[in-house]
């Protein structure tokens, strides 16, 4: 058997002529359906794929996209970008985290603006590129502040693993990563003042590959059988989220209600094993954890265990770090639109007061958001 070459997982899968072929095909199975079906794409990957490559004008008008909260830049509250603000403008401290981190505002500026103001930040394409940050840096604290989904969680338990076991002293955490699960379940039967999901229209999810390679597909076995909405796990290139597309809707035909895998490159039923084991060595759940547009749902995000406190930063400078609430924007409709009950182009300050470089609402913060997607694909760039 020959070894797994990275091409192999997206080589084809932006072929015209295959996504072509599933359009026709979920044109043909979509006149079969008794009333309109809406998908909830989970992911912001899925989103930007969808509208990078025109998919919605590929499909017939009774299926629709929703447009999830799964990108972890977006769903940061103010409070937490706060919280990496004041801890980067500490003395001899070094604020490391990822990408499009460093853009997002919080109510005293972004990390960017930290930055042109004398403090020392640093994003990383690898949190364990923070290990060299450290050792040129012997005299400075170095403060990784993690982000991410189920994806990224195990880069930071590695991180944390080295760290202990090399006994490096002078690097810690601010820890916010979420998982995924607990936002669907928030979103199709809540009853919380901030989601209040009677009204939801998700008929459907495609659910995030990437996620699924650490945790499996096991995490999504509940939704068919306890809320009655298939999933179907579905890689990044539009002929994967066309196939996933249309396996959803010859489920609805069939009157099937089941969890698939379309992305059977890299995703299994029980995941990465190693990953999840590392994961449960260091992190525990958070009672709740704020999603920016969301409000606070219960066991949605990590924290790491108190016999590591010593490592852990929001424990250590609790006394500097505020833990009073930040609303979002009074204008911004975001938690609707992850609902289902209205697009980003319905928002009356989409566009205008709310655009990529002056984002007031969770779907613009980030260039995953659906806010942004539509921004970039919707020629308003």
């Amino acid at each position: 058997m020959s070894q797994l070459q990275l091409k192999d997982l997206y080589d084809g899968f932006r072929n015209p002529e295959v996504i072509e072929g599933f359009a026709k095909l979920i044109n043909e199975e979509a006149k079969k359906l008794p009333k309109p079906v809406n998908i909830m794409e989970v992911c912001g990957g899925h989103t930007h794929s969808i509208m990078k490559f025109g998919l919605p004008q590929l499909l017939p008008k009774n299926i629709n996209f929703i447009h999830g909260p799964g990108c972890p830049v977006c769903i940061m509250p103010k409070e937490r970008i706060d919280h990496a603000y004041i801890l980067a403008e500490l003395d001899d401290t070094i604020l490391v985290t990822l990408g499009d981190m460093i853009k997002v505002p919080g109510s005293h500026g972004s990390l960017q603006d930290a930055r042109a103001k004398g403090a020392d930040v640093r994003f990383v394409y690898s949190p364990l590129d923070t290990l060299k940050i450290a050792q040129e840096n012997p005299d400075k604290k170095i403060i990784f502040f993690a982000i991410g989904f189920e994806t990224t969680t195990p880069m930071t338990t590695s991180l944390i693993d080295i760290v202990i076991k090399k006994e490096i002293k002078n690097i810690f955490f601010h820890i916010n990563h979420v998982t995924v699960p607990e936002v669907m379940v928030e979103l199709i039967d809540s009853r919380d003042e901030h989601v209040d999901s009677y009204n939801n229209r998700i008929d459907a999810f495609l659910g995030p590959s990437h996620v699924s390679v650490i945790t499996g597909s096991k995490i999504y076995e509940k939704f068919p059988k306890k809320y009655n909405r298939p999933v179907v796990v579905a890689g990044f290139e539009p002929v994967d989220v066309m196939e996933a597309i249309l396996m959803i809707v010859r489920q609805f035909n069939e009157g099937r209600c089941e969890l698939e895998v379309e992305y059977k490159r890299l995703v299994s039923y029980d995941g990465n094993k190693k990953a999840q084991a590392l994961i449960e060595k260091y992190f525990e759940k958070a009672s709740l954890f704020k999603w920016r547009g969301l409000g606070n749902i219960p066991d949605s995000g990590y924290r790491l265990k108190d016999e590591y406190a010593y490592l852990d930063a929001e424990h250590i400078y609790a006394d500097i770090l505020p833990k009073e609430e930040i609303e979002d924007h009074k204008l911004c409709i975001c938690g609707d639109i992850l609902r289902g009950m209205a697009k980003p182009n319905e928002c009356t300050i989409f566009g205008t007061a709310c655009k990529p470089q002056t984002p007031l609402g969770s779907c613009m913060v980030s260039s995953e958001g659906a806010c942004a997607a539509y921004y970039k694909y919707g020629n308003l760039l």
